[in-house]
């Protein structure tokens, strides 16, 4: 069983997205395949990015990076 986690993504601000992982840093990201990484890194599934179950996307979507 795969545990439950919190992951925030910050709205675009200088090029990029801060990535919050259960309250902590875990990067900034400039593309979709940052934020997959940075989940892989924390432990987390990335195909799970675009579950709003997991990750809330705060001003805008994956799509949205400006």
């Amino acid at each position: 069983m795969e545990r439950h986690v919190v992951v925030v993504v910050q709205p675009p601000c200088g090029g990029g997205r801060r990535v919050w992982v259960d309250g902590h840093d875990a990067g900034r990201a400039r593309r979709p395949a940052d934020v997959a990484e940075l989940l892989r890194r924390a432990g987390v599934d990335p195909e799970r990015m675009t579950d709003a179950g997991t990750v809330e996307w705060r001003g805008g979507g994956p799509q949205s990076w400006r």
